[in-house]
């Protein structure tokens, strides 16, 4: 989702989703957006994990699907208004990739279970991230059991960024502006049945 200029979302499971046996696992990144894009109109871009193109490491232990920007030499099919690769990666045990990364990205990864060690980092545990420096031209990952994990690189944009809640601006006047714009309603209502 591109919140734009402003929109109310929730992203609470269903009432039943006990009852219904469901499950739900939720990971929130914000990204931020250039000033110039942050008045656009809000945007949503929803995919099925199954919609990803996916691309398996060297050794067939690694899948990659990949939801934004260009990695591994598959395109994402979400769109961005700069430089953002995302993708999940799921490692089954001894599986290793390497992933390129321009030099001028900033890049992390969170492993949502697992165990894998990082070249030039060491081991890193589930529910633990790494961020990397920008001082090489990838990352090179190999897993201890089966991992999963989110990786994210992107451009960084190099302007101001002020924030308040849920509210990210680049001057503490357009902080005030978007509270207002909220409290006029000019962000949507939310309903939930």
């Amino acid at each position: 989702m591109n919140a734009g200029m402003g929109v109310i979302h929730s992203e609470r499971p269903p009432d039943d989703i006990h009852d219904i046996g469901g499950r739900q696992e939720i990971i929130q990144l914000w990204i931020n957006t250039p000033a110039r894009h942050k008045m656009d109109a809000p945007a949503y871009f929803p995919l099925k994990a199954e919609e990803a193109p996916v691309r398996t490491s060297e050794d067939g232990k690694v899948t990659a699907r990949i939801f934004s920007g260009d990695l591994l030499g598959a395109k994402g099919p979400i769109p961005s208004h700069t430089e953002v690769n995302a993708a999940t990666l799921e490692f089954k045990k001894d599986g290793s990739i390497s992933i390129p990364v321009p030099a001028h990205h900033n890049a992390f990864m969170y492993l949502l279970d697992g165990k894998l060690t990082v070249e030039r980092f060491g081991l890193v545990e589930g529910l633990h991230a790494v961020h990397f420096r920008n001082d090489g031209e990838g990352v090179t990952a190999t897993a201890l059991e089966d991992t999963r994990v989110l990786f994210l690189s992107g451009a960084p944009l190099d302007e101001e960024v002020v924030s308040y809640g849920p509210f990210v601006m680049n001057t503490q006047t357009e902080i005030m502006e978007a509270m207002r714009d909220y409290q006029k309603g000019k962000m949507g209502v939310l309903i939930e049945s």
